[in-house]
């Protein structure tokens, strides 16, 4: 294992807020011809890497922020030590890439795998979770040398603190950044005529294949009065709360999708969602009508630009993806719900519950709440059996 560099300037947050704010950085030598160094700025300062090339040259990359302010969650801010680490992964694998190799670490895998779902317009939330979970001795091992034993053993210590359920989906991330990995490199070797780096997939599709029984469905469904408590508390909290809120109840989509809403999405008498980051592949439909109701269009309207965000926080600033999990806790628990069962996500399955007990057709729910016929027909069998039985008993023989 690399062997840890102490240095007074840069080791502690009090020490680094100490230094000026300079646009050169204060670089330490972390390995040969490898140094870390530090930006200080006006909020958490930034870590760079220098690669000298060994004839007087060198080149520099910026790679996380530090936790100045901000504690180091393993993933996009660092302490010392993770920055020293993470320094000498991007300095091996912009070196490899250089000169044409092939195979990389694994942080590096994610990192392609980020920039590969970015290109698509996916959603890159999960990629950070598996930075977040991953060990160092992980990150920094080359993907050709992964085996099965140890991926399972790292897949069962998540285990300990997260759902089995958690623990598939941040497995199944880090698997598609490995097969990524292992596509790009045999289209090397084919291109190349030589031989694959990385040929150990197995490893991968035994340690981390899926823990049996994870997938078992937990929604909350809400009843119609509890939704109505909860609205009403939310415009309580504030009109811009409620508004988010309400869109959430009746449209039954996730908060990204609500979160990137723009004015011109409202129309007469519905809204144009966005089609959620989920799933694979280019989706050719951008945007999915839903109908709403009279009333909340006209709490919608807006004289603001067609291109600006339909919803905003009380500050005017955009909702993010996750900034109404805090607000909706406080006003989950002044409605006399439990704020540790009830979610944002029960407006969503309360709303495609509603509509499935309503008679709407499977498909058009599907449809209007942006899922598959399977993942409905898997996780909510219980309200369509439920609302089958209401249908065959109108033909149903009475003798």
């Amino acid at each position: 294992m690399p062997r840890t560099i102490l240095d007074s300037r840069l080791r502690t947050r009090s020490k680094r807020l100490d230094l000026p704010k300079v646009k050169k950085p204060v670089f330490v030598k972390v390995a040969p011809k490898i140094s870390l160094g530090y930006r200080r700025t006006t909020t958490n300062g930034t870590w760079v890497v220098r690669v000298a090339d060994g004839k007087g040259a060198n080149w520099t990359k910026a790679f996380a922020v530090a936790d100045d302010f901000a504690d180091a969650n393993g993933a996009d801010i660092l302490d010392y030590w993770q920055a020293q680490t993470r320094a000498r992964i991007v300095a091996n694998q912009q070196t490899d890439e250089a000169k044409g190799g092939s195979d990389i670490m694994v942080a590096a895998a994610l990192d392609r795998y980020e920039r590969d779902i970015r290109d698509r317009s996916g959603d890159v939330h999960n990629v950070n979770r598996v930075r977040l979970h991953l060990p160092d001795a992980l990150k920094g091992k080359l993907v050709s040398a992964l085996s099965a034993d140890e991926l399972t053993d790292w897949r069962a210590s998540l285990q300990k603190d997260l759902t089995a359920a958690t623990a598939n989906r941040i497995g199944t991330i880090l698997r598609a950044a490995l097969n990524l990995a292992a596509d790009r490199d045999t289209l090397a070797a084919d291109r190349e005529k030589r031989a694959q780096a990385i040929t150990n997939r197995n490893s991968w599709r035994v340690g981390l294949k899926p823990i049996r029984g994870a997938t078992q469905s937990r929604n909350v469904i809400l009843k119609d009065d509890e939704v109505r408590r909860i609205v009403a508390e939310a415009y309580k909290d504030s009109p811009q709360l409620g508004l988010l809120v309400e869109v959430a109840a009746v449209t039954g989509a996730r908060a990204d999708q609500i979160a990137r809403l723009q004015v011109g999405d409202l129309e007469r008498d519905r809204l144009n969602i966005p089609v959620s980051h989920k799933g694979k592949g280019d989706k050719k439909i951008l945007h999915r009508p839903v109908p709403i109701p009279a009333s909340l269009v006209e709490r919608l309207k807006s004289d603001r630009a067609v291109d600006a965000p339909l919803l905003v926080k009380p500050n005017g600033a955009a909702w993010a993806k996750s900034n109404h999990a805090r607000p909706f806790q406080r006003i989950v628990k002044q409605a006399g719900l439990d704020p540790a069962i009830v979610t944002m996500n029960a407006l969503r399955h309360s709303s495609i519950t509603r509509q499935i007990l309503a008679g709407v057709p499977i498909r058009i729910v599907a449809t209007s709440h942006d899922t598959s016929l399977e993942m409905i027909e898997r996780t909510y069998s219980r309200f369509i059996s439920d609302h089958s039985d209401k249908l065959q008993r109108v033909a149903m023989l009475t003798l």
